[in-house]
């Protein structure tokens, strides 16, 4: 897997060799916590294989608000970057290969690499288009019903829909499991049919 960093990185044989020496490769099962709601986050991983789910605990209800698949980097980014308790838990949906980094070798390769122009921008891209999707997702809940919620799902990201428990679709759009299963029969019935 990190070998399609390399290809993207413009870096020296010797400084891809120091960096990719710093990941570590992890296998892990199902319903794997890999980070605990309150504790400060001391690794950033990337998704080799399969999902990752961000939760937080509200008033003893699980509320699951973003999912991780192949190629995500993934971290509670504001407890990673400050050293500040996480406002979230970070847990495997599916078997998952990773690799992760610890903070003070990400830290070091960040002040390295944000010399480099093209890598600062790609840096900032990658900050701000992960700003975009939470703005996105907290939009949806103020203009959007949680019928338009899961229809831009099917849209946008279908296949969420094939990979993740429903229990955690309901929750991250916001309803019970039952509530979106009368939204998806009513979605099916609402579908044109074609003779």
């Amino acid at each position: 897997m990190l070998d399609q960093f390399k290809n993207r990185l413009p870096l020296s044989e010797a400084q891809w060799n120091d960096y990719s020496n710093c990941f570590r490769r992890m296998v892990v099962p199902a319903k794997t916590v890999l980070l605990q709601e309150g504790a400060v986050s001391r690794k950033l991983f990337l998704v080799e294989q399969g999902c990752i789910r961000a939760w937080f605990n509200h008033d003893g209800k699980d509320i699951t608000f973003q999912f991780f698949l192949e190629q995500s980097t993934v971290a509670s980014m504001e407890s990673f970057r400050k050293s500040r308790p996480s406002l979230v838990s970070l847990e495997t949906i599916e078997p998952s290969v990773l690799w992760w980094i610890n903070k003070k070798d990400a830290d070091r390769m960040v002040r390295e690499l944000s010399a480099q122009e093209v890598l600062r921008e790609r840096f900032v891209d990658a900050i701000f288009e992960r700003s975009f999707d939470h703005m996105a997702h907290l939009l949806s809940f103020i203009r959007d019903t949680p019928a338009q919620r899961y229809e831009a799902l099917i849209r946008e990201r279908p296949q969420l829909l094939q990979r993740i428990p429903q229990h955690y679709i309901a929750s991250y759009l916001g309803v019970s499991a039952v509530h979106l299963s009368r939204i998806k029969s009513r979605l099916a019935k609402n579908k044109p049919r074609f003779i």
